[in-house]
Formats: structure tokens, sequence, C-alpha cells
């Protein structure tokens, strides 16, 4: 049976990420894929109406493409095809970043989180952009999950990262940085803080009512009695019992080895992990072409394809759309998560 087409009263801003990678093309395939089965949310895309139609031309990728000049516009003309806002394009170049892309792949994320917090738009997914590229033309973010946190006026530690996919959430607690720098960076305080974003964006955004948080433990078989290390007793279980004081439904320090079984993932709704690999490792190698990165913590919905942009293969229809296709749909359930609680 197909699914029914989900209902928002606004539509998603889609930002174009660098035109120069596999950004453009995941969405219009996923939007193509989404639209064959009846269940495409009302979106818009943040510019680049002709590199799109272009792309989508040379690809045999069957996405009409309807320029529109405001985002309101959306709601009416996605019957027709894939909305577009017109005002910023740029030429199709798949594989060659360069300049001019990365500050069209920059407007396009600036607007397109205007008017998410503006409610113009009712979330924003992000499609992949290169930091280096950004760098180069003034960016100064670690990423754009900084960059909305910015935006939104927050610090950057209350935008939790969180990965997932149909069998998987994982947060990492800690995200670029060296795996040298981990251990002086883990701290209960730390824990706590992004356990409660966590829980409160479980019953906000997914409808888990009693959230499970699975805790991991920072060094193998969980420090073994401090045989190889003592974080596991002198940082996080504090921490845990500090949640479960709270009622949070928090449990641990569970080995990294043990923590992703499929007997282990049916015992939590979220995994929160202490580096970046030890999340997202385990969410790649699961949900790799349906993995969404979500942004909780913030007043505006965000979702991104979990993969960069790929300029190795941008533009040779190689790039699976799914991920993207999965951020779509994911950010209009919270869309709809939260106007059934009016948070």
């Amino acid at each position: 049976m197909t699914p029914p087409a989900l209902s928002l009263t606004a539509p998603l801003a889609i930002s174009l990420g660098d035109p120069a990678g596999i950004g453009p093309e995941v969405i219009l395939g996923a939007w193509a894929r989404l639209r064959s089965e009846r269940r495409a949310p009302p979106s818009f895309v943040v510019g680049g109406p002709q590199l799109l139609r272009a792309l989508a031309e040379r690809l045999g990728i069957d996405c009409p493409i309807v320029p529109i000049a405001d985002p309101a516009e959306a709601m009416f003309a996605a019957g027709a095809g894939l909305p577009v806002l017109a005002g910023l394009d740029g030429p199709s170049s798949p594989g060659h970043p360069a300049a001019d892309g990365a500050r069209l792949a920059l407007a396009s994320l600036q607007w397109g989180t205007k008017f998410a917090l503006s409610g113009v738009a009712t979330g924003l997914v992000t499609a992949p952009v290169s930091k280096g590229e950004l760098a180069a033309v003034g960016w100064d973010y670690p990423g754009q999950t900084e960059f909305l946190a910015d935006a939104c006026g927050r610090p950057y530690r209350d935008a939790v990262m969180m990965l997932a996919g149909p069998s998987l959430r994982t947060v990492p607690l800690t995200v670029h940085v060296s795996l040298a720098e981990v251990p002086g960076l883990i701290s209960a305080e730390l824990i706590t803080h992004k356990a409660r974003i966590v829980a409160a964006g479980l019953r906000r955004d997914f409808r888990i009512p009693a959230p499970r948080l699975a805790i991991a433990a920072l060094n193998p078989h969980a420090g073994e009695g401090g045989k190889f290390g003592d974080e596991e007793a002198r940082i996080i279980a504090p921490a845990i019992a500090a949640l479960q004081a709270e009622g949070i439904d928090a449990f641990g320090p569970v080995p990294g080895d043990a923590l992703f079984t499929p007997r282990a993932r049916a015992g939590y709704d979220a995994a929160l992990c202490m580096y970046h690999d030890q999340a997202l490792i385990p969410l790649k190698a699961l949900e790799f072409d349906e993995g969404v990165n979500v942004t909780l913590g913030l007043p505006l919905i965000r979702t991104s394809p979990d993969h960069g942009t790929a300029f190795d293969i941008a533009g040779q229809g190689l790039a699976d759309p799914g991920a993207m296709a999965a951020a779509i749909v994911m950010a209009s359930e919270m869309a709809i998560a939260r106007a059934s609680t009016g948070a």
C-alpha cells in the first residue's frame, strides 16, 4: 500500500549545497523518487533553477523544474514539478568546485535558514557543502550545524548532532576533534547537557514519550575495572546516575563493541557516543543510503543526508538519493510532530 502524502502547513526549504558536488543531483533524484511513491511533502529548493534543469536533462532524471518567486508558491507549484526559488543561480559544473559555486551554496544556506526561522518554511533540509571551499570565500564555521546554532542565537554546544536511520540513532558527544583530545573533553556535565537535549528532542520531534538512552563507554571493555582507563567510573557513571535522578531513562556505560548488536539496538532509542567515529561508523555501516543528520536543540528543524559532496562522482548519475529522500521525509515528520504538540 502506498503511504499517503505528508501534510504540512508550510513547505520545507532545501538548500542547494555545493553545486559541484552531488547535492543537486540527489535533490533531483530524491524528489523524483518521493513523487513516484506519492509521499513528497511540499518543499522548494533555495536557488538554482537553471542549474537543476540542466543537470536533470543531462542525467535523465524525471524532475520538471518550476521556478517560483516566493516560497509560498511552493505549496501550489509542487503539482507541476519541483519548485525552485529564482534569483540565485549558477552554472552546472559537477566535479569542479569553484569560488562562485561556494558563494551560491552559502547564499542558499543563508536564505534557507532565514525562511525556516521566520516560519516561511516549516523546516530546513541542507545538501552537502565543502567546508574548505566555503572557508575560501569567508566561511568561519566548523560546519553547517555551528552556522545554524549561531543563526538561532544559541551556543554551539546546544546544537546536538544526531545520526538517524531506520534501525539506529547515534549522537557523538565530541565531534570534529582529534581522538587524542577526547578524554580531556569528556565530562559529566557534557554528558548530562547533551543527554537532556537528546531526550527532549526525541519526545518533541520523534514522539517518543519516554526515550531510552544508552551511554557508551570510552575505553575497551568499559575500562575493565580501571585497568584500561578510569573515565567510566570517574565521569560517565556519575553522569548516568544524575540523569536517572532527573527521571531520564539512561543506562551504561556500555562497551562500544557490545552497543550495536541487533539485540542491544532493540533496547534503546538513541546511543550517546563519546567520539565521532564511535557514533558514525555503525550508523554508516548499517544505514549509509538512508542515514540522516538531524540537529537537535534548536528552534528550527534541520536535517541533512549523512554524506558529503563526493566531488569525485558528481554529475555521473552514481549518487544514491536515498539519504536525501530520507532527510526530506524525516524533516516533514518532525514538523508534523511539533505541530501535533504545539511545540
